[in-house]
């Protein structure tokens, strides 16, 4: 077991929020979890499967819904109701404790995600449960059935649900995971564009082999390496290409980025026109949530599952969908997917094909 100092706690969200992929929940909120958690003298125990018994219960908290900003309007929509913001995911997680009878000892998170991430860790920070160094994703994803929980078989259900206005309820049976993500989905359309969910609750035993060990580590380092060389003005995104086994791919200025809320995900366009090296060429990035495809001068370059990540250059942050106006310059990074997704069952679940795109995966890295 570790505790975790609030520096390391940085150095996983800052990298979870690059893993994100443009999705995964904001940094900025992310960051604030974890301050709100550390002011109130909560602490953040990272553990391995090794250190637990066998019998031992871990869950998956986490959001789902839109990333998009709320509009004033959908804001005066629930203006009636009561707001639980900060407690909805401490809520959801002990509506599933009273559900099953038993305690849960351990949080994993659903994601590497700037918000996701910090969710899961504040959960099990302010409720008393260790965080697992593992996650089902190795990256950001749209859709529930997105993780290796679907790949290795083991049951979403029970899930319980609970949005910030405090309306909780338990789905006890779903017919598989993509059926699960249209009724969590749904939820979440009616409830602000996002809702608290926690599921996948088995034992230590039945989840090890089932999810990428040593994920929330992997952030940790790499999010370290950006925040180093951001700090001391070296190239950071070069640098953080390379400390995830990825390169840096393209660097230029947003031309257009067109977005709207489609079916309870952000979906969009981004048009990047090169600069310096990159001069006269143009990279297209289509996001679901995520960056899901990139278009080198209209040539299919990049695909899922490797991950597409984009910077701010000027303020030097990952970039959020739908976030990247014309006129925000921007570096492009890849990083390698991780092998459970490029297995014939991964590339079934998360390839370019499920996404509606007529080309088989090719790693951009081999």
């Amino acid at each position: 077991m570790r505790t975790l100092r609030k520096e390391e706690l940085y150095n996983i969200v800052y990298g979870a929020a690059i893993y994100g992929t443009g999705g995964g929940g904001s940094l900025t909120a992310g960051l604030a979890l974890i301050d709100d958690a550390l002011r109130q003298g909560k602490t953040f125990s990272l553990v391995d499967f090794d250190e637990l018994d066998k019998d031992d219960m871990i869950a998956t908290p986490y959001s789902c819904g839109a990333i998009s900003p709320v509009s004033n309007a959908e804001k005066e929509k629930y203006a009636r109701l009561p707001d639980f913001e900060r407690e909805h995911y401490n809520m959801a997680l002990e509506q599933m404790e009273r559900y099953i009878g038993k305690p849960i000892k351990a949080c994993i998170s659903t994601e590497l995600g700037g918000g996701n991430t910090a969710k899961a860790m504040y959960v099990a920070a302010t409720t008393g449960k260790y965080i697992m160094d593992a996650d089902p994703a190795g990256r950001s994803v749209p859709a529930l059935q997105h993780s290796t929980y679907c790949i290795y078989h083991i049951p979403m259900c029970p899930i319980s649900v609970m949005n910030q206005f405090g309306e909780g309820a338990i789905f006890t049976h779903v017919f598989d995971d993509a059926r699960a993500e249209e009724l969590v989905r749904a939820l979440a359309m009616v409830s602000q564009n996002h809702i608290a969910v926690v599921d996948h609750v088995n034992t230590a035993a039945a989840l090890r082999d089932a999810v990428i060990r040593g994920a929330i580590s992997q952030a940790e380092r790499v999010g370290g390496v950006y925040r180093s060389a951001k700090a001391e003005g070296r190239d950071y995104a070069e640098e953080t290409a390379q400390a995830g086994g990825g390169r840096l791919v393209f660097r230029g200025v947003v031309q257009s980025n067109e977005w709207g809320t489609e079916g309870g995900y952000t979906v969009g366009n981004r048009i990047i026109c090169g600069t310096g090296p990159y001069a006269g060429r143009s990279l297209r990035i289509w996001y679901q949530n995520e960056n899901i495809v990139a278009w080198l001068d209209d040539k299919i370059w990049i695909t899922v599952p490797d991950l597409i990540c984009l910077f701010d250059d000027n303020d030097q942050l990952p970039l959020l969908n739908p976030y990247g106006d014309a006129g925000t310059p921007v570096s492009v990074i890849c990083l390698p997917a991780p092998s459970a997704w490029t297995s014939d069952r991964g590339l079934e679940l998360f390839g370019p094909r499920f996404f509606g795109f007529d080309v088989d995966y090719q790693p951009f890295l081999s």
